[in-house]
């Protein structure tokens, strides 16, 4: 899929600010640290899916979480999207599940299967800093590619 290219300096001091953080945050070069120096100060991650939304040092918990839980976690960037100071990613989130996933509801052992979740994150920017995150994550379609969606039909009223 074609990317959408940066137009303005301004896009492409925000394209090269956001490739630069989802590096930081691939297993085979995690650097949490790096991942939180890009946002600016006041900035939060807001993980949407978990409802949980994290400021300061905290910003690099759900990397440390999906990293531990995939440690071979990369991210698949279909396209970017911009508007002035908006950057919008389509992706997906590909691993497999060898490690503890550690969600607000409780811990998910390993199953090792593997997952290709679609995500769409949504990012303002200022003077190449990211203010805000919302990672939107498609948690169904990841729970079902990991095999623990299963249990819904108990939960389903038959018509």
């Amino acid at each position: 899929m074609p990317q959408h290219q940066p137009k303005t300096a301004e896009e492409q001091t925000n394209s090269s600010t956001i490739r630069a953080l989802y590096a930081s945050a691939e297993a085979a070069a995690k650097d949490t640290a790096k991942f939180v120096s890009y946002f600016a100060e006041g900035g939060y991650f807001y993980d949407v899916g978990a409802g949980e939304k994290y400021y300061g040092k905290e910003i690099g918990v759900t990397v440390d979480i999906y990293a531990a839980a995939f440690p071979d976690m990369h991210r698949e960037v279909y396209n970017f999207y911009f508007n002035d100071d908006v950057v919008v990613a389509e992706l997906s989130l590909n691993g497999t599940h060898n490690g503890n996933l550690v969600l607000p509801a409780g811990v998910i052992p390993p199953t090792h299967k593997e997952i290709h979740a679609p995500c769409c994150d949504v990012f303002h920017l200022k003077d190449g800093k990211v203010v805000s995150f919302h990672c939107y994550v498609a948690v169904p379609i990841l729970l079902e590619q990991l095999g623990v969606f299963g249990n819904l039909s108990a939960a389903l009223k038959k018509k």
